[in-house]
């Protein structure tokens, strides 16, 4: 297979569609002064690209190419090279996996919206730090970057996944002030996931702690599987 540049750009400009990029440029609030300020779509919904790009996981990552896609102006272009991350991943073998590891985390920047984040960073981050230290977490979550901070949280799904929640609720610890709603909605999130997926009672336990602390949001995202009186009663707080 030869380089991906040429041929998942052009892939990719073959399935633009002027109108669904309107839609989706409103929908990832790409106005000024919104989270996702001066993003450009062309209009390919997330299957396409992930049908474009899929091939590219049978083979090793090419940084070079990628990264080229990494750092376009165009949406679409960042979210193929980071799915492309994301097929790779879990064929490619341990030093590969740590130098896309070190890609992902050098060139955060380039990942500036919450699909972004939410679409590779569980099995880019979360996967390389299954069975190592996750101190790094600590630092994204304690960072100036708002998509850093959600890469913190978000990668937490992947020890989900595996039945360990502790990184989860000690990464929402940390976010618990945190003053950005994309913040508030990914701690939520992640801990309704821990709380339906390993353990009820670890997650009542910390929401009995801190349900008054936590925002709004971040609430009613982690308690709307609960029985709606239970529900009521950690909304009340």
């Amino acid at each position: 297979m030869t380089s991906p540049l040429s041929e998942v750009t052009a892939a990719l400009e073959m399935a633009a569609d002027p109108e669904a990029a309107v839609v989706l440029a409103r929908y990832f609030k790409t106005g000024p002064g919104e989270y996702g300020s001066g993003d450009r779509f062309i209009g390919v919904k997330v299957p396409v690209v992930r049908s474009i790009v899929k091939p590219y996981g049978r083979v090793p990552y090419d940084a070079d190419a990628w990264l080229s896609l990494l750092h376009s102006a165009i949406h679409e272009h960042r979210l193929a090279a980071l799915l492309a991350m994301t097929y790779r991943f879990p064929r490619a073998d341990p030093a590969e996996q740590r130098r896309m590891y070190r890609c992902y985390l050098d060139n955060t920047v380039f990942i500036n919206n919450w699909d972004l984040v939410d679409l590779s960073c569980r099995a880019v981050v979360g996967g390389y730090l299954l069975d190592r230290d996750r101190t790094v977490l600590d630092v994204l979550a304690r960072s100036d970057s708002l998509w850093e901070r959600r890469i913190a949280m978000i990668s937490t799904h992947e020890f989900i996944r595996r039945g360990e929640t502790a990184d989860t609720y000690r990464i929402a610890l940390i976010l618990i002030n945190d003053d950005q709603d994309l913040i508030h909605k990914a701690v939520g999130w992640s801990l309704r996931e821990a709380g339906k997926r390993v353990s009820r009672r670890e997650l009542l336990e910390f929401l009995d702690q801190h349900a008054a602390e936590l925002p709004r949001t971040a609430l009613r995202y982690a308690v709307e599987h609960l029985e709606p009186e239970l529900r009521r009663q950690y909304l009340a707080r």
